[in-house]
């Protein structure tokens, strides 16, 4: 049979090990047919040959952590400020949308940096959040999207006031008078949402319209593989409707909420669980739950067997807590795991790492060694911790706003100290051990689902952007090969999609990532200007850069010339 696809005149990185780097590549029916030579006998009369102009090819890249709705109603319907943004700016921001919104209309979206908390936990800075809004209710994320900060307006709906309660799992911030300053922290901004959505309930055809958008974004930057992170049934409905419309253009993998602590979406747990089949889909897989074990660390609520800094305001010898004890973790675990439904685990704080890896130790020991667990962020691991990640075959789905200097890594020093607070994200270490280390974005907690950018952080621990200065924690840096290996063959590995995608192997999806540059031949430093040029999708092109943005063939340096780009100059540690 003729190839329907032949991709000729290319560096084509096939990351199998047993083919290396070949020229050619045939597609027949979204599959690699073979590669090489084997490909070129494949060329018919009918064949569409795509001259790559000896462009450097990689696999599909994998993105296992990301909530690509959230990123997708943002980019659609939201504000979307960066929050690297001071507090005058993120107003002014939010000023500028809000002018554009009707009376009626609330303002939603964000980020506010984790470093902003003390700064708008006041009245003052609420009168100021007012008058930017307009009278319109607000209601914005903050960087992490654990915590909300909302105006006066949305305060009088939801009848938050000076003598409200806290809700378990949930804090209403207070100023030293004891007024509400609107920062809510975890469930209190769940309620929020909650309300929000009673109020203008999300369409059906928004969701859809918000999923296939998160999915356009990532092809732009070669992604054609991802895990959303905290999958509400919504999102796993339009994933099913667009699948069926021949329109979901990746493999997804959904992640199905047990608890919730700040989207506010239902049902959860069993509820959604027994919902999941109905959604399976081609191409999309509800094979995960979803655990949000704790917070975050800026806002206090990360767990850890060592206390936070006394002086960072959260009272006493404070630790965190985990969101589960024991038990409620181990009966979730083994009842999951007894219907072959793996679990993704946010842990942001030691303590809850090892919760995850005692409890995991005890589901193997009963017999499940084929559902798959992922310690979701892990940016605090015990060293005593690191050889169990292998030994247990757990998942270190790692996030790179997490591993380079920026703005969640200062709020983090402010909270543990600056010796304490830079000792995160031990990459080469769990590497070192053994074990499966997956890249996600956590997209858009990151402002950009930027693998390229990640990947420079992997083997720098610089921040990409130029924007913060020295390295976090450099002896933790992974080689470029390693850096590859961590967003292309383990996520597939550790989303279960190895056997249709990961390498550029004869019989898998023909999912490819036409790129700018030669990963392995350009100086470290130019990494982050790399882009995604192509993207196919099973022998399907899905985004093309010259159509995007008219720059010309498929040559990588002429559009980086055309769009002025440059990289980040060399920074002195």
């Amino acid at each position: 049979m003729d190839a329907h696809t032949l991709f000729v005149n290319g560096t084509i990185d096939t990351l199998d090990p047993e083919l290396g780097t070949v020229t050619a590549l045939a597609v027949i029916d979204g599959k690699v047919a073979a590669v090489g030579a084997a490909a070129m006998e494949l060329r018919g009369p009918d064949t569409n040959v795509v001259d790559l102009g000896d462009a450097y090819v990689l696999p599909g890249l994998h993105d296992v952590h990301n909530h690509h709705l959230i990123a997708g109603q943002m980019d659609l319907f939201e504000l979307d400020a960066s929050p690297t943004l001071d507090l005058d700016g993120l107003l002014e921001a939010v000023a500028a949308h809000a002018a554009r919104l009707g009376p009626e209309e609330w303002v939603v979206g964000g980020s506010w940096g984790s470093g902003l908390m003390n700064q708008i936990n006041s009245t003052e800075a609420l009168a100021r959040l007012d008058e930017a809004t307009g009278g319109r209710p607000a209601v914005l994320k903050d960087d992490s999207k654990h915590n909300r900060w909302a105006n006066s307006a949305a305060l009088a709906l939801a009848g938050i006031g000076d003598t409200v309660t806290d809700p378990e799992g949930g804090q209403y911030l207070r100023d030293a008078d004891g007024h509400v300053t609107g920062v809510l922290i975890e469930a209190a901004g769940r309620d929020m949402e909650q309300l929000r959505e009673r109020l203008h309930p999300t369409r059906d055809e928004d969701y859809a319209q918000a999923a296939r958008r998160g999915i356009e974004i990532l092809h732009s930057y070669g992604v054609t593989a991802f895990q959303d992170a905290a999958a509400s049934l919504q999102l796993m409905k339009a994933l099913k409707v667009l699948d069926d419309a021949d329109e979901l253009t990746a493999w997804v993998v959904t992640s199905m909420q047990a608890n919730d602590f700040i989207f506010g979406t239902a049902p959860l747990g069993e509820g959604i669980i027994a919902e999941r089949e109905g959604t399976r889909s081609p191409h999309h897989r509800p094979d995960f739950i979803k655990i949000f074990l704790d917070g975050v660390p800026p806002a206090g609520t990360g767990a850890f067997i060592e206390p936070y800094l006394a002086e960072a305001g959260f009272g006493g010898c404070h630790h965190g807590q985990t969101t589960m004890d024991p038990a409620e973790l181990e009966g979730w675990l083994m009842g999951t795991a007894e219907r072959g439904i793996s679990a993704k685990i946010h842990c942001t704080g030691d303590a809850s790492v090892r919760l995850v890896l005692d409890t995991v130790q005890k589901v193997r020991e009963a017999g499940h060694t084929d559902v798959r667990y992922h310690v979701a962020h892990g940016q605090f691991v015990h060293p005593e911790d690191v050889p169990r990640f292998r030994e247990l075959g757990v998942v270190a789905d790692i996030s790179p706003a997490l591993w380079f200097p920026g703005v969640i890594a200062n709020a983090i020093k402010d909270v543990l100290g600056e010796e304490r607070g830079s000792r995160l994200q031990p990459n080469r270490s769990l590497v070192d051990a053994g074990a499966i280390v997956a890249g996600g974005s956590d997209w858009p907690v990151s402002e950009t689902p930027n693998a390229f950018e990640a990947i420079y952080g992997l083997v720098t621990r610089k921040d990409p952007t130029c924007q913060f200065p020295g390295a976090l924690w450099p002896e933790q840096a992974l080689t470029l090969e390693e850096a590859l290996h961590v967003y292309t063959t383990a996520p597939a590995e550790a989303m279960g999609l190895a056997e249709v995608t990961g390498t550029l192997s004869p019989g898998k999806s023909a999912d490819l990532a036409v790129l700018s540059a030669n990963l392995r031949e350009v100086d470290v430093e130019e990494i982050p200007s790399v882009q995604a040029v192509q993207t196919w999708f099973a022998g399907r092109k899905v985004f093309d850069r010259d159509i995007a943005q008219g720059c010309s063939a498929l040559t990588a340096s002429a559009c980086a010339a055309e769009a002025g780009q440059s990289t980040c100059p060399p920074q002195m540690d």
